[in-house]
């Protein structure tokens, strides 16, 4: 019997071929208690599951096959970190103490503590962090419960075999890294997940947020991945199969093409210069961006410092990835955001629970309550800009107050560094998002100060509409073609150009090829992206004829109607 599978497609493609299922559902964890005498001994047990967990994850990153993406060692780094952490290596065993109970349920129940933490965060970068606490708790447990090792049910997939399963670590792809296999797809995860980056990283069709795509699908079933609209087709049909053949096929023929226009300079038909730059998350990024050309870095989200980990990263720590950065990238411009955090348990003296993180202490907001802290960040980013072109990007500003508190907090950065001496940029750029409605429509309280801008589409959507796109029973009411989210992006443009401060669109809508051209009718000259979106864009770009698409925006921007909408994307398009 054939079906069709919806999920979020998070790296473009089509995949065919056959299932192989992987065990990988959650353990079940006994729970009983123990005695007294007996605690010595049960937290000596956790102890050394934690050594051994330890040197699996050693090992894994001993044996990295070459030519695998550098963010692998990220990630191993970033599990890790979390085995390493005191709430998760040492808190267990006060629990074992306190409860007298067995290591194995001490561990799911801070597991459990720390999950509930992390679902409190807003940002959905950081709230799919927990994903990997699970995976690192998994780990663990399969010690404590005397299965150690891989967590894959085969290690050497066929040619075209797609894998099937709840959830996936980027450890376990590791191991995958030296087979050929066309896809995977997953229960679990989300659009900015570990995996996620991962699967773009290698560039193969991948759906997550499947939900039950582990329980549908059996061993060896065909399947057709389509990782663009995050499709899934399960036993397809002769005509079903020949179509997406067809389609396979002209994909990978336009992946080379887009190979040819790496070093092709942007501009539209009419001579139109456009920059496009790339969003990173890690340094390890770089590589990604420069091998797709991107003009620069227009958002290096630097939060990834402050993840998993008990303490806050030193001066010198955020310095030396900041320099990385800027040093790779030779001589390109390197945005760096200041850190876009919510109330959360990575930040010191901020064990908050707000009852609506969105709308709660997060962002520039955190930073102007933790004055000590975006202090040491400011001063790493001012000292790498002395190794190349840097702008400071400021996430979340809603009013001129919390600027000119933003801006003498930059003043004090740059005046502690001239007291010691040390060399920065002094004219450094300072901008700002546009990603909450009020500053968009007070738009020259902030173009009067700020040296440019970057739209922020994806909270400015989500605020705008009041849709939490994290929240599956309401993330298809997010339309970045509401007629009110096309207004209102169209008169940030049209602002800052009048003023004339650089502006750049850094959100989804960047990277989404569809819109490229509503964009650029709205006066868009800089888009920054998922580095894998780049050369797609970049090629709407150079077929595009900017007076035929100003006519086209301008009727859209006339319309309410969203058929209507539709209807002038596909002509703007064709």
């Amino acid at each position: 019997m054939s079906f069709t599978i919806h999920g979020i497609g998070v790296s473009g493609g089509i995949a065919i071929g056959h299932a192989q299922l992987v065990s990988h559902a959650q353990l079940e964890v006994a729970h009983y208690d123990i005695s007294k005498s007996r605690i010595a001994e049960e937290k000596a047990r956790f102890d050394a599951a934690i050594v051994t967990a330890r040197a699996e994850l050693a090992s894994l990153g001993e044996h990295i096959p070459a030519g695998a993406p550098a963010e692998f060692e990220a990630f191993l780094n970033v599990h890790l970190m979390i085995l390493d952490d005191p709430t998760l290596s040492e808190r267990p065993k006060q629990l074992i103490e306190s409860l007298q109970c067995n290591a194995e349920w001490a561990l799911k129940l801070q597991m459990d503590a720390l999950i509930d933490q992390f679902e409190s965060i807003e940002d959905g970068y950081l709230r799919d962090r927990k994903t990997d606490v699970v995976q690192v708790v998994e780990r663990i447990l399969k010690v404590l419960m005397g299965r150690p090792g891989q967590v894959l049910a085969r290690s050497a997939p066929e040619e075209n075999s797609i894998l099937v399963a709840h959830d996936l670590s980027p450890a376990d792809v590791i191991q995958f890294k030296s087979h050929q296999f066309a896809s995977f797809i997953t229960d679990l995860g989300g659009a900015t997940s570990h995996t996620a980056i991962i699967a773009r990283s290698l560039n193969i069709p991948s759906v997550v947020a499947l939900h039950h795509a582990r329980t549908l699908i059996r061993e060896n079933e065909v399947l057709i991945i389509d990782g663009s609209s995050g499709v899934v087709i399960v036993n397809p049909d002769k005509t079903v199969l020949a179509e997406y053949k067809l389609r396979q096929e002209q994909w990978e023929l336009e992946r080379l093409k887009l190979k040819r226009i790496r070093k092709t300079k942007t501009t539209t038909l009419d001579g139109t210069s456009v920059e496009l730059h790339a969003n990173i998350e890690l340094p390890d990024d770089v590589a990604g961006a420069r091998e797709n050309g991107a003009d620069g870095v227009g958002l290096f989200r630097t939060e990834f410092l402050y993840l998993n980990r008990g303490d806050q990263p030193s001066e010198d720590e955020q310095f030396e990835a900041y320099r990385r950065v800027v040093q790779e990238m030779d001589g390109r411009p390197v945005t760096i955001r200041t850190f876009d955090l919510g109330a959360d348990k990575h930040v010191d003296a901020a064990e908050r629970v707000a009852p609506n993180p969105a709308l709660g202490l997060r962002a520039i907001r955190l930073c102007l309550a933790e004055p000590q802290m975006f202090h040491r960040q400011l001063r790493a980013i001012l000292k790498s800009s002395h190794y190349g072109k840097v702008r400071i990007l400021i996430p979340m500003l809603s009013s001129a107050n919390e600027l000119n508190q933003t801006l003498h907090h930059i003043g004090e950065a740059k005046r502690s560094l001239d007291e010691e001496g040390i060399a920065y940029d002094k004219k450094i750029p300072v901008g700002g998002m546009i990603e909450i409605p009020a500053a968009a429509l007070s738009l020259s309280t902030f173009t009067r100060k700020l040296d440019f801008l970057s739209i922020g589409t994806n909270d400015l959507i989500q605020y705008m509409l009041a849709i939490d796109r994290a929240d599956d029973t309401v993330a298809h009411l997010y339309d970045p073609l509401h007629p009110a989210v096309l207004n209102l992006v169209a008169h940030i443009i049209r602002g800052a150009n009048r003023a004339d401060v650089p502006v750049a669109v850094c959100g989804e809508m960047a990277g989404d090829v569809r819109l490229t051209r509503v964009l650029l009718g709205f006066g868009l000259r800089q888009f920054s992206m998922h580095p894998a979106h780049l050369l797609s864009v970049k090629q709407q770009v150079l077929k595009s004829d900017l007076q035929e698409i100003i006519v086209l925006t301008q009727k859209m921007l006339r319309s309410d109607d969203p058929e209507k909408l539709e209807q002038l994307l596909a002509r703007m398009n064709s």
